[in-house]
This record gives structure tokens, sequence and C-alpha cells, in this order.
């Protein structure tokens, strides 16, 4: 038993596209992950000009 031609073309271009699929998730759960260190940083750099501008009125 043999795989046709067309099945072999078929079977390649399902293989493509899930791998493309597959990378575009990649992609996805990457740029999420990058907006969630950003959100991050962001917090902690809140929190350290919080605390600053507390020790700064305290010495007021």
């Amino acid at each position: 038993m043999s795989i046709s031609p067309i099945t072999t073309l078929y079977l390649h271009q399902e293989l493509a596209h899930e791998r493309i699929r597959t990378l575009q998730e990649e992609a996805a759960q990457e740029r999420l992950a990058g907006r969630i260190r950003s959100v991050q940083k962001a917090r902690r750099q809140a929190e350290r000009a919080s605390r600053r501008l507390s020790s700064a009125l305290a010495r007021i």
C-alpha cells in the first residue's frame, strides 16, 4: 500500500498549517508575557515612587 502524491501533498499542507498555528499561538503567548512583565515593572516603579514620596512627605 502506497500513499498517493495528492495524499502526501495534503498531509504536508496540514502539517505546515498546524506548525503555523502553533507558531502564532506561541507568539501570542510571548506578547502576553511581555505585557505582564511590563505591568509588573510599572507596578514596582510606582511602588518605589510611592515610598519615596511618603519618605519625602515625612521629612516635611
